[in-house]
């Protein structure tokens, strides 16, 4: 498969450019680019290599002759499709939460378990955009010191809802400032200059079903399925980039300078890390680049041998677009 046929389910969506984009980026080799999504982009056109490419409706037939399938249209999408492009003899790369827990589906972040994609039964799941900026800075600190406990809090832009969200929060902006009234329609509450502690629905432990995904997603990614892991996700005006607020316990002693020596050669991680300057890990900052940035190392004094860390990543890019073509690469290599 050395320049496969491609297919991305779901490219007019703010997922689906980016992964054009990627691909386009990183000279992925391949021979074919095919633009699927629902009715309603019929007739649209997209730039690709120097082509116009068509924006053709997904249905049955799509993908025959399609190599590897990029879906990033949703769960119900991905379900339908799926098998149907599977069967077509298409690799399936899924964004979706549709298969990530099945136990004989990989779930990937090439950086942390790479090897798992050669597992696959055609289809490979990309994780949450959440848990994969997360573990590609936990995995090379627990094969250092062992992973005893984490906690995380979330602060997740509003590209993470799509193009909907991201144009809620400008015309609530827009309202709030001309002292108009706020309309909300993607979200329960006003968006704008607020946050919201709630990311997908409530479940019935308490948890909303993104908490429960970071949960159970890194522990199946690390290989860890009983690590003590507990999280809060909350939704902020922010356009785009997730931070994170990360406390983790180790089983043996760690140093700050020690776990940024770590952090430093860690594949798809960047230490930025210099509060006396001012400088930190920002979401501003991050927006159109690769890695899961981190930041503001130090030391939790009321555990032992834990430390508190801050991680931003662009969720639309390592969070969801260049995790799906990284599997690809590999799948090529």
């Amino acid at each position: 498969m050395k320049e496969p046929r491609v297919a991305i389910v779901g490219a007019t969506g703010m997922v689906g450019q980016e992964m054009m984009r990627v691909l386009e980026q990183r000279e992925f080799p391949l021979s074919r680019l095919m633009l699927l999504a629902s009715e309603r982009s019929r007739g649209r056109t997209f730039e690709f290599r120097g082509e116009t490419l068509p924006v053709q409706v997904l249905n049955k037939d799509s993908f025959e002759g399609i190599e590897i399938a990029l879906f990033s249209a949703g769960g119900s999408i991905s379900e339908k499709f799926g098998p149907v492009a599977v069967q077509a003899g298409a690799i399936v790369i899924d964004n979706s939460n549709a298969f990530r827990m099945e136990p004989d589906v990989p779930l990937v972040v090439p950086e942390v378990n790479g090897a798992e994609v050669f597992n696959h039964k055609g289809i490979i799941s990309n994780p949450n955009c959440s848990t994969i900026q997360m573990v590609v800075v936990l995995e090379p600190l627990h094969k250092k010191y062992g992973i005893e406990r984490v906690v995380v809090s979330t602060y997740q832009s509003v590209s993470g809802t799509g193009k909907e969200a991201v144009e809620e929060l400008r015309q609530q902006v827009r309202a709030v400032e001309s002292g108009e009234p706020v309309t909300c329609e993607v979200y329960p509450h006003q968006i704008a200059y607020n946050c919201l502690p709630h990311i997908d629905v409530f479940l019935e432990n308490g948890y909303c079903r993104e908490e429960q995904k970071m949960i159970n997603e890194t522990r199946k990614i690390m290989g860890e399925p009983e690590m003590a892991l507990t999280a809060t996700t909350v939704r902020v005006p922010v356009m785009v980039g997730h931070g994170e607020s990360v406390n983790v316990q180790f089983a043996n002693p760690v140093e700050p300078d020690e776990a940024r020596a770590v952090l430093a050669v860690a594949p798809g991680v960047v230490v930025v890390d210099d509060p006396s300057r001012n400088v930190y890990p920002l979401a501003v900052d991050c927006e159109g680049t690769d890695p899961s940035y981190v930041g503001r190392i130090r030391k939790d004094f009321s555990a032992p041998n834990a430390l508190n860390l801050w991680i931003v990543s662009d969720n639309l890019r390592k969070g969801a677009a260049l995790n799906a073509v990284q599997i690809a690469e590999l799948l090529l290599d």
